[in-house]
């Protein structure tokens, strides 16, 4: 295990410096300070390695959102569905690389019928045991954050008549759009059309908060 945690840590160097297309497994050998061979015996593709790191992207995510929920226990359920909401985007605007493999990831369900449409997948994803262990927990953010809206409906914080997974799912086409125009912004502090990321990320709160509160729907 500690060489297979080695070889992760080893690719995600490698993917961060020269992206996913253009690394090669030697690269990512020679990071690790092993041979190919060896490599090749923990990971036999770099779709497998790639779906490790995703994996590994994902749990920090669940880490991020179980800690919020325990922060915010004691507050009302729409302010941990904020904070939740918060943590989403602050996990993607400081985890570029870990960000890019999860919205890939729901990218290739999105478009196999959650991985079910074999035909859509590569022979690499198929063989995958990281892609299958993702499939097995990717749906744990949408139920948390469901759970933290019932929780703010009982206790009369939020008011939308919505369900509460409809939602949590428009939160979180709000929080892939912030996501999206981080990463067409680069490094520049201001983004496109001269916008503060601050600002932007202010202001899909409160669009979030809006969606929570609006009594009419």
């Amino acid at each position: 295990m500690f060489k297979e945690n080695l070889i992760i840590q080893a690719a995600e160097a490698v993917f961060r410096k020269m992206g996913f297309k253009n690394a090669k497994m030697e690269d990512i050998a020679f990071e690790a300070g092993i041979t190919k061979v060896t490599l090749y015996t923990y990971f036999q593709s770099k779709e497998n390695l790639y779906m490790a790191l995703t994996h590994k992207g994902f749990q920090r995510l669940l880490d991020a959102y179980y800690s919020s929920i325990e922060k915010n226990k004691n507050k009302s359920g729409l302010e941990s569905s904020l904070a939740l909401m918060e943590t989403s985007m602050n996990f993607f605007a400081n985890n570029f690389l870990y960000s890019e493999a999860l919205l890939e990831y729901f990218n290739i369900i999105r478009t196999s019928d959650s991985g079910q449409n074999k035909s859509k997948l590569t022979d690499a994803i198929k063989e995958s045991l990281y892609f299958n262990k993702l499939q097995d927990i990717h749906n744990l953010p949408f139920k948390l954050n469901y759970k933290e809206i019932e929780r703010g409906k009982q206790d009369g914080s939020v008011l939308s008549k919505l369900d509460s997974m409809l939602i949590t799912l428009q939160g979180w086409s709000m929080v892939i759009g912030f996501s999206k125009i981080l990463y067409a912004s680069g490094n520049a502090v201001k983004p496109l059309f001269n916008i503060d990321l601050n600002e932007l990320k202010n202001t899909t709160l409160l669009s979030g908060k809006a969606l929570l509160l609006e009594k009419g729907i």
